[in-house]
């Protein structure tokens, strides 16, 4: 591991730990207030591309306008697993404890995911499998699309909830015209 994976390593990881203290304010991915919903790219439409590096994305913030379809290329080009997940500030900090567990679940492994934990049952027909439209889980390398349709005007962002990583900056805003 060179140093710079080293040093962002353990800022994630003590800045985790402070994580794990805060309370939640919402539910996971889908609920809670609305961000948008899952939709069919129109031809014609606007593609907005997005890499993920350790701890930013490229580009920090959008514009979009109410009602508006927007497909996201997301690319992970950081060395350790990231999320694009759109939702509400209360939305990625309830999140951010599902994530915690995928992690001390050892579904989530640095640089690597565990896709055999991620069917494991954890109670209720929940699993880890990550599969919200709204959201996409990739390892170093991967890349996959969302299709989004921005119903409502609100305080929306995009975010890294993999512990430490929204904390240590790794999220942006979307800006309604």
């Amino acid at each position: 591991m060179s140093v710079s994976k080293f040093v962002v390593a353990a800022i994630a990881m003590s800045v985790s730990m402070t994580a794990l203290g805060a309370g939640s304010h919402g539910s996971g991915h889908g609920h809670g207030a609305k961000s948008g919903e899952p939709a069919k790219f129109p031809e014609g439409g606007r593609t907005i591309t997005v890499e993920m590096h350790d701890n930013y994305y490229e580009p920090e913030a959008f514009d979009v306008k109410k009602g508006e379809i927007v497909r996201f290329m997301v690319e992970n080009k950081g060395s350790l697993v990231h999320e694009f997940n759109i939702g509400t500030p209360a939305m990625h900090e309830a999140h951010q404890d599902e994530m915690m567990m995928m992690v001390e679940h050892g579904v989530i492994q640095g640089g690597k995911l565990n896709h055999k934990m991620m069917e494991m049952d954890m109670g209720n027909g929940k699993t880890m499998k990550h599969d919200d439209p709204n959201s996409v889980l990739l390892e170093p390398g991967e890349s996959k699309e969302i299709v989004w349709k921005f119903t409502d005007k609100g305080d929306i962002e995009f975010a890294c909830n993999v512990p430490g990583h929204y904390q240590a900056g790794m999220y942006g805003d979307v800006n309604f015209n």
